[in-house]
Formats: structure tokens, sequence, C-alpha cells
């Protein structure tokens, strides 16, 4: 009998007896999609319809969108099972500004000191997109207990209640694809049952079967997400929704979104919350691409709330052209803007990379104009503040990463090699969408005026 210390909580080794296992245990499991063996912690277990038992297990040090349920074949009853002590206290960690647990492709491990990897973390050009089997509720079981819904999505730790780390929606089909889902959603209890749920790729409705899906589309007006279109540039078209006015979207949009997100609190008052919708235009329509929420008032100055790319869209530059527009927004309000923090390692990673090419971006074009007049390049972090409407505190953050900046002779110069500009044309080149600033026709909303 030995005993192990993980984080604030002790582990007892034991024998692996299938009948003793219980939620918290962790076993050596195998991976229905690697087929390898990896210690995995028991979330909940249920008896399926071939009244056998199966396990809902977490992976250690996988993402959570790696969860599934497994058979008692594929856990290893010769390796020793850890099980919990009953003097344990079950204690999560408290996030830092920055950073808690997030998002991977693969069975990828989280960062655990983040502070100290940071550092070497490798920024993609379209490391943003945001970020599956999925599982049934056995008849009987009680509905899970569901989260809040809004359009809030910081980061604020995983739900202690086990049913809802469960993945709760086996396929979802939006417009021409169907997508397994990654984490829990709080759709009604009657959905989760069903192999696939039918959504209106327009106003986001949920339905039960195809059937029913096409008698909806037949009556549905839209064609485009609700609201003001204020931006188009070819293909690409934003849309602005108010929370308030149209609130069925709007929770449906929350719905949809925490499929895709681990870390989000929802609450069906969408009411605070404005939603900016991108989506890609053809001949059928306005299609969803992705999205962000900000608050309508914020007092801590946040412009964005939660931020997400639909997995069919990843990996093609939407993630840093959804920042990039919440930033041109910041420049139409005259306001700096930050996300609201703190910000999983996968959205840190995706805001740095932009901070960097912003950051960049200005200090060569105003080195430029400086050379041009025979002089040399003289700019404080509160003019580039001022141009990329990036808070100060981010700018400070990515110089520092990145090393831009250094202390010489008594002040701080930036370090501005050919080497660096290179890099920076050569990542710009391969940014294959951006906004073009005039085709954004918008006025920014008066809340405080409204009441």
């Amino acid at each position: 009998m030995a005993y192990k210390r993980n984080e604030s909580i002790i582990y007892e080794e034991r024998v692996c007896d299938l009948n003793e296992l219980t939620d918290g245990c962790r076993i050596q499991c195998r991976m229905s999609r690697e087929d390898r063996y990896r210690e995995a912690e028991i979330v909940t277990s249920r008896i399926n319809g071939d009244d056998e038992k199966e396990f809902y297990v977490h992976y250690v040090d996988c993402n959570r969108r790696l969860d599934e349920w497994v058979s008692v074949s594929q856990i290893d009853t010769d390796s020793p099972a850890k099980f919990p002590s009953k003097t344990t206290t079950f204690k999560r960690k408290q996030p830092n500004q920055y950073t808690t647990n997030n998002d991977r492709d693969s069975p990828d491990k989280e960062i655990i000191d983040r502070r100290k990897k940071r550092k070497n973390l490798k920024i993609s050009e379209n490391s943003i997109e945001i970020d599956v089997n999925g599982c049934e509720d056995s008849p009987g079981q009680p509905s899970p207990k569901v989260p809040s819904l809004s359009g809030s999505m910081s980061m604020h730790g995983h739900s202690e209640d086990a049913q809802a780390r469960v993945r709760n929606i086996n396929n979802i089909q939006l417009g021409k694809h169907i997508i397994q889902p990654w984490y829990f959603s709080p759709y009604p209890q009657e959905m989760t049952k069903l192999n696939c749920i039918y959504l209106c790729e327009f106003c986001l409705k949920f339905c039960n079967s195809f059937k029913t899906l096409e008698s909806h589309i037949r009556k549905c007006t839209l064609f485009h997400p609700p609201g003001a279109q204020i931006y188009k540039h070819e293909t690409i078209s934003v849309f602005e929704i108010d929370g308030r006015k149209q609130q069925s979207y709007s929770q449906n949009l929350c719905l949809l979104a925490k499929l895709f997100l681990d870390h989000k609190t929802l609450y069906y008052d969408t009411d605070p919350f404005l939603f900016y919708v991108m989506a890609e235009q053809d001949e059928r329509g306005y299609h969803i691409v992705g999205y962000f929420s900000k608050e309508k008032e914020s007092a801590e100055e946040f412009n964005v709330a939660c931020i997400l790319v639909l997995p069919p869209y990843q990996n093609k530059g939407y993630g840093k052209l959804l920042i990039e527009f919440s930033y041109a927004l910041s420049q139409v309000e005259k306001k700096t803007g930050s996300p609201e923090k703190p910000l999983s390692d996968l959205g840190y990673v995706s805001y740095l990379s932009y901070w960097h090419d912003a950051i960049l971006e200005v200090l060569f074009r105003k080195q430029d104009e400086a050379l041009a007049r025979g002089e040399r390049l003289n700019i404080s972090v509160a003019e580039i503040a001022e141009e990329t409407s990036i808070k100060k505190d981010d700018i400070l953050q990515t110089l520092q990463t990145f090393k831009i900046s250094r202390y010489y002779k008594g002040q701080f110069v930036f370090v501005l090699s050919e080497a660096i500009k290179e890099a920076h044309l050569k990542r710009l080149f391969k940014r294959r969408i951006r906004i073009n600033k005039e085709k954004l026709i918008w006025t920014p909303p008066n809340f405080k005026k409204a009441t």
C-alpha cells in the first residue's frame, strides 16, 4: 500500500478491483483514439443499455475534449489503481490573470506551471482557433444540473458537478457540417438522448430530427444572423446582435458555443451583452463562422468577453480576424481594450500573437517615417496603445515576452533588427484575410443614454 500526493489530493495505491472503483479514482485506461494506456480519472459511471458497466474518464494531463465513456475491457486491472484518501479535500488551483486550463487538439499536456513554460509556447498564425465521442444519459437518470447561460465566457474553472463534466451531446448538424461536440452544454434533457441534434444555421434553433429542421427552414425567414450588418468585405460579414433584443438567438448561440468551450459558466441573462457574429456569404446565405461577445458596459474596459471559431472554420485565419475586428471597434470608440481575464492558454497564445504583430506593424511604420525625416524612432507605450487600442499592460507583456524592448543606458529602447522585420513581414504575408476598416459602418451604442 503506497501513498502518492497530487497537488492537494493524496492517493492510496491499491489493487484495481472493478467493483471498488468510484468517482475520483485514477486508473490505467486504454484511450480509444490512440489505442494506448494512459492514466485516467473516473468522473462518473453508468450501466449501459446492454446492462454493462461503463466509466466516464478524464485522461490526466490531456484536454477534456478527449474525455470518453470506456468499457471495463479498456481498464488495465493488472496495474494498481489510485484511490483518493478519505481525508482529501478536492480543491482546484485558482487561475492567474492570463491562464487556466485549456483547449488543445491532441492529448498534449496541459501547462502545469504556465508562467515558466509560456516563454516556450510557439506562436502560430491561427492559434486562436479555439478551439469526441458523445455520450447518452442512462434511462432514468436525473437531468444534469444546468450551469448558467450568459454572453460572458471568461475562464472561471471547471464545474465541480460531475454530470456537468460529462459530454452530453453526440453530434450536431449545422448547415452542411456534422460536428462532434467537445464538452457539456445545457441543452434540454430530451436532446441528450438523440444521436444528433439539428440546428438552423441562421437562427440556431435546435430540432430533434432532420424532418423537423426541414419544416422549420420552410418557415424561417432568416438568411443571416439577426441584428445589424456592421461590416461587409468580399464574402465576410459581421452582424451586431443585442442580447436583450435578440434574446432567443443569443441564448441559442451560447448553448452552441458551450459545446466547444470547457471553461465557461453560463446564465440565461444575455441582456448585458452584445454579440458580434462573423459570417461567410455564399449563394445560400450568410453562414456563421465564429463570434465574440462583449459587455455593453465594462468597468474594466474589456472589449471581448468570449471568443470562438467553430471547428469547421478553424485554422483558416478567422480567429485572428475576430481579434482584429474587436480592436477595430475599440479604435472607433477611441478606447483601449483587452479580453476578459483570465485567458485560457490557447487564448493567451492567440492574443499574444495578435499583439505581437499589431505592435510591430506600428513600430516599423513609425520607424520608416522617422528614417524618412532623418530621425531615430521615438515612440512611447502610450502612443502604441493609442495607435492599436491595445491596453498598456498587454503591450508591456508582449514587449517583455518577445524581448522587443531592452533597458539601455538608463532607458528602454526598442530592438528592431532586420531579422525581426523579415519574420514579421513573412507572418503578415501568410495572413490571408484582414479587416478592411473602411468597410466598417458602426456607431458605438450609448447604453447609458438609453437608460
